[in-house]
């Protein structure tokens, strides 16, 4: 009996270690982020960035492996050989004593046969070669350039997201309030109705615009739910971790945006048109590779070897017989039918193709910017229209509302200042989206996004 009470006791140890384990991993799933620390949140845990980062060491890795190729190059071999039966040659008659026309069956070499061999090559020419080295700084700087665009990607997604979360959680408070001041005015409308002071369609009317409103309220809050769980998509966050918002969309609004004037050389600042100049070099660099095929290839060797013969398996190795050869080779591929010649006319149309993308591009960010600096005045203009109309909408219902309870207005009066308040709302929160989608669609534009 006494010796099932510590094994108890260990039960409930492990037990409780198990249930303390569990409810940390349930508070390390919570997080409070401002957009800032989302942003940063994401480029530690993306997967699109983290794939652009091994990317990086992949480029890091290919080009050590290329320079490899003109570093020396040192391979070995060993072969065993057990002539169970012998090779035949048949030699003339004529060998014969006395000599024959028939001719004389003869079996040559050892039963046991073994080469050791090594062996050394280096690339002393290649002009294919010295382009490859020259590509390898560029293709480095692709790869970097890649990664930069996924990080500038991620963090313009994970903005957007957190901006429409936001939204959401400031159209939430705006139609939590309304519902608080309809609920009163319900029930001071159900009070008058009581004493004679009211008619039933007065509160049948505010009943109606309370359940709508009530509706309107679950929609949010689902849409608010699934502009968090986008979120986290987009930070590579679980979807199952709980995630608040710290920002508020006034101090959002409340950033200066500086408006640039289009100018030449605002499409430098983009790193579209880095990718694309990385690219051009790229098909530049080969176009000098193809012409390098011209010319022949030069390496050198050495070899070493040993052969050992015998009759006999144990003493098979007392003796060998050594080889050894130095040597050079050249090589040159002096006709092809033409194929060269047409590799470097494709690798010509590949630079020139290069040099159309980026006009094109240039022309595209031009218009990007100027769209985009239009669609965000626009915006601008927009939500300061809209908050002037809310505030008007929202003391119309207040004026409604005491005129009503003093006997001078009527319900109707109140319903309908309830509903424009309402579409207030609405074309508020609407406008205050799309100024925060251009904002971030203009910072784009100008390059202004850069990690």
């Amino acid at each position: 009996m006494m010796a099932t009470i510590p094994k108890i006791y260990l039960i409930m140890m492990l037990l409780s270690i198990n249930v303390i384990v569990k409810a940390q991993g349930v508070d390390s799933l919570n997080y409070k982020f401002s957009l800032k620390s989302a942003i940063d949140f994401a480029l530690r845990h993306q997967t699109a960035v983290l794939n652009a980062t091994v990317d990086e060491e992949i480029a890091r890795n290919t080009i050590k492996q290329t320079v490899g190729i003109g570093l020396p190059q040192v391979s070995s071999s060993f072969s065993f050989q057990d002539f169970l039966k012998l090779p035949t040659t048949l030699l003339p008659g004529e060998f014969a004593s006395p000599p024959s026309n028939t001719p004389i069956p003869v079996k040559f070499g050892t039963k046991y046969n073994s080469t050791a061999n090594i062996q050394l090559s280096q690339l002393i020419f290649d002009g294919g070669y010295i382009v490859g080295l020259q590509a390898t700084k560029t293709y480095k700087e692709l790869s970097v350039r890649n990664s930069k665009r996924t990080k500038i990607e991620t963090v313009v997604a994970v903005t957007k997201a957190y901006y429409s979360a936001l939204v959401s959680k400031e159209q939430l408070s705006l139609i939590d309030a309304n519902l608080a001041q309809l609920t009163k005015s319900l029930n001071d409308t159900e009070a008058m109705f009581k004493n004679g002071f009211s008619e039933k369609i007065d509160v049948d009317r505010l009943q109606v615009l309370k359940n709508n409103l009530e509706t309107d309220r679950e929609n949010v809050v689902q849409l608010f739910a699934i502009n968090v769980d986008l979120l986290k998509f987009q930070m590579g966050m679980p979807i199952q971790a709980n995630l608040a918002l710290t920002d508020k969309i006034s101090d959002v609004r409340a950033e200066p945006v500086v408006l640039q004037t289009t100018d030449t050389t605002s499409y430098r600042g983009r790193i579209e048109y880095s990718l694309l100049e990385t690219q051009k070099k790229l098909n530049e660099l080969d176009l000098k590779r193809q012409k390098s095929m011209f010319l022949p290839t030069l390496s050198g060797f050495a070899s070493a070897s040993k052969n050992f013969q015998s009759d006999n398996l144990p003493t098979h190795f007392d003796q060998s017989f050594p080889t050894s050869v130095i040597g050079l080779t050249l090589s040159w591929n002096i006709i092809n039918g033409g194929q060269r010649i047409y590799q470097v006319r494709n690798a010509k149309l590949a630079v020139q193709k290069s040099e159309n993308d980026m006009v094109n591009l240039k022309n595209g960010i031009t218009l990007e910017i100027s769209n985009g600096q239009k669609a965000y005045l626009s915006s601008l203009r927009s939500v300061e229209n809209q908050q002037r109309n809310l505030s008007l909408s929202a003391e119309i219902l207040r004026v409604s509302r005491i005129k009503y309870e003093q006997g001078v207005g009527s319900s109707l009066e109140v319903t309908t200042a309830e509903t424009s308040l309402k579409e207030a709302q609405n074309n508020y929160i609407k406008a205050l989206y799309d100024l925060l989608i251009n904002k971030v669609d203009l910072d784009k534009a100008t390059g202004r996004i850069n990690y």
